[in-house]
């Protein structure tokens, strides 16, 4: 009876750590492309001087390259789907080209790394009839088909947040450069230096689109990939609104005034929105913990004060 146990709490703990193992993989892949990518625009902006020698990160190029091996036999071989996967991971903040082939070599291994933690914890589930091995089971394999897909979502509403917050600050930035006599293109290239430091994320993709402008793409294409890009609404229709302007002629200066008024009351509703949102969004934790706590600090007297009048 006791081997059986000691079989039981093996095979249970052997599939539990393969799950944090697997868990732990995806978490320091993801770290790594994003260190990665810290260390390009870093290097980027930096002057010119001597070399850095490389990190400890060079230990994780067997472990990208495996998952890139995987994910080429693994690859979506319909075009649309690689162009949506690639701007979701775009979004998210990577901007390898190599990044698609590595997050579907990942799921992979994460789905086979799952398949093989379940089928540790099976035997366990059938022998016993143990409701906990078959919750493991499911979550486990709820985490290797959920997981990637959520990290990625996480990355990309959280980048989304800083976009929409920057957003408005940047067309007060144009709106100052282009009155100050500065064209479209140099306004943005100067908006770059001045968000840096304040929404980095942002700045990234307007260096993208100074690259862009400076190598000969049009105006048009150049913003709307801009947008797609950032995935956020505004962006889209300050988009819609430069390509309408250019259309039709109309003064760039007003157009900006008006698009970046907008946006700056856009940001105040979101903000008034959050605000009236808060006390229904407090109930339930006002009800959970603080009114337990105001009934036993009201009631606790009186109960210990009959106690002491009624000890029987």
């Amino acid at each position: 009876m006791d081997a059986a146990r000691l079989h039981d709490l093996v095979t249970t703990a052997g599939a539990t750590l393969i799950g944090v193992a697997l868990l732990g993989g995806l978490a320091v892949l993801l770290g790594e492309l994003r260190l990665r990518l810290k260390r390009r625009d870093r290097f980027a902006q930096a002057p010119a001087g001597p070399t850095i020698a490389a990190g400890s990160s060079d230990l994780l190029e067997p472990l990208k390259d495996a998952f890139k091996r995987i994910g080429h036999h693994t690859a979506v071989r319909d075009p649309a789907k690689v162009t949506v996967l690639r701007n979701k991971l775009i979004q998210a903040g990577f901007f390898s080209r190599e990044a698609p082939v590595i997050y579907l070599g990942a799921r992979a291994v994460a789905l086979v790394a799952a398949t093989l933690a379940a089928l540790l914890v099976m035997p366990l589930a059938a022998k016993n009839g143990g409701a906990g091995a078959i919750c493991i089971a499911g979550i486990l394999a709820l985490a290797a088909i959920l997981g990637p897909d959520m990290v990625l979502n996480s990355r990309r509403q959280t980048r989304e947040r800083e976009y929409a917050d920057g957003f408005p600050d940047l067309l007060d930035l144009l709106v100052a450069s282009v009155e100050a006599g500065l064209s479209l293109d140099a306004a943005v290239s100067r908006c770059t230096d001045e968000l840096a430091r304040r929404y980095p994320n942002l700045v990234i993709h307007l260096r993208f689109l100074v690259l862009e402008l400076r190598a000969g793409r049009g105006r048009k294409e150049a913003w709307s990939g801009f947008a797609d890009r950032l995935g956020i609404d505004d962006a889209r229709a300050f988009a819609t609104m430069l390509r309408q302007a250019e259309d039709m002629g109309t003064s760039l200066g007003e157009t900006l005034t008006v698009f970046s008024r907008d946006m700056r009351a856009k940001r105040m509703l979101r903000a008034e929105e959050k605000a009236l949102a808060l006390p229904a969004k407090l109930t339930v934790p006002l009800i959970l913990f603080i009114f337990p706590c105001l009934m036993g600090v009201l009631m606790l007297p009186v109960v210990h004060r009959m106690m002491r009048v009624f000890p029987n």
